[in-house]
């Protein structure tokens, strides 16, 4: 019986962290390998895992994006995790489409009557997510157009996303993953951009390398909703003034993991061995069980 998921991921090996977790009664390890971009070395070490472990976690990448019900395969990545036979493989989307939806309801009692207003950094990407803003009758600006292809053209409809996420999903699965994701060093530049957006927004929601690489320097009584964040994440926040940090999946021995670290920790302990269809309904009702089994949730902190 396997008691250890790894994560292997395309980003930057100064994040790396193993820690033990105790689900559903059994000590399951989780780790984070890093591979500074290169993809090589990433294909490699799937390889060796492959059997080895109770699930892989693909870490600073996505297979595909779920947008509702339609799955689409990013091309570029597949052959990461094309020698990956034994194992099941996540990427997180089993977790962004059930627990990160439930972010927004966790912020409700904390919104001190601030207008109901999200910034979205991308949503194609984080469908869950944004989907429970909306629900909870947020007015939404998704910036997948801003941040994926530079352009400044805010989303914001629900019918919008879709639109656009239907006719972005087939260019974005064709291309060149580093055009995908800033990898190793990339990742550590900060340039703001789209400021006027941060500014309207009482919540600023997504990926945590997008929003500390284009968020403006004041960010003072915002809420942040993020995943993955480090101690130097959280100080970042603290510094611009952000007064709640919302992390998606639970603080861990002082930092949060990704969906994909969490996703293949879950798997583990559970002992399921089925090769991962997130265009299985069933596989997200059972996602959803383990989430209420585990009594997770989106927590909240005060910077």
């Amino acid at each position: 019986m396997h008691h250890r998921a790894v994560s292997v991921s395309i980003g930057s090996s100064s994040r790396d962290k193993a820690v033990e977790l105790e689900l559903f009664g059994k000590t399951i390890q989780l780790e984070r390998i890093g591979t500074d971009g290169d993809m090589k070395a990433a294909a490699q070490m799937y390889r060796d895992l492959d059997g080895k472990v109770g699930a892989l976690g693909v870490g600073g990448a996505i297979l595909g994006l779920l947008v509702d019900k339609d799955w689409y395969d990013l091309h570029s990545i597949l052959p990461l995790v094309r020698d990956v036979k034994i194992t099941p493989v996540v990427d997180g989307t089993g977790l962004k489409n059930t627990l990160e939806r439930k972010a927004a309801m966790v912020i409700e009692p904390h919104l001190h009557g601030d207008p109901k207003r999200v910034f979205q950094m991308s949503a194609v990407d984080r469908y869950g997510l944004a989907r429970g803003f909306v629900e909870q009758g947020y007015e939404s600006v998704f910036g997948d157009l801003m941040f994926t292809l530079g352009l400044p053209f805010p989303i914001r409809t629900d019918k919008g996303l879709k639109r656009v996420a239907k006719a972005m999903a087939p260019i974005l699965a064709r291309l060149p993953f580093n055009w995908l994701y800033p990898t190793g060093e990339k990742q550590e530049v900060h340039t703001p951009k789209f400021t006027k957006y941060f500014e309207w927004a009482t919540v600023i929601s997504g990926d945590c390398h997008f929003i500390t690489k284009y968020m403006p320097e004041r960010m003072d009584g915002k809420i942040v909703v993020t995943n993955t964040t480090t101690a130097k994440d959280r100080e970042i926040f603290k510094k611009a003034g952000v007064r709640l940090l919302v992390t998606t999946t639970p603080m861990l021995d002082g930092r949060s993991f990704g969906t994909n670290m969490m996703e293949a920790g879950i798997i583990t302990a559970r002992g399921w061995t089925d090769p991962v269809n997130y265009q299985s309904q069933q596989y997200f009702e059972k996602m959803e069980e383990a989430i209420r089994e585990l009594n997770l949730s989106p927590q909240v902190q005060e910077l």
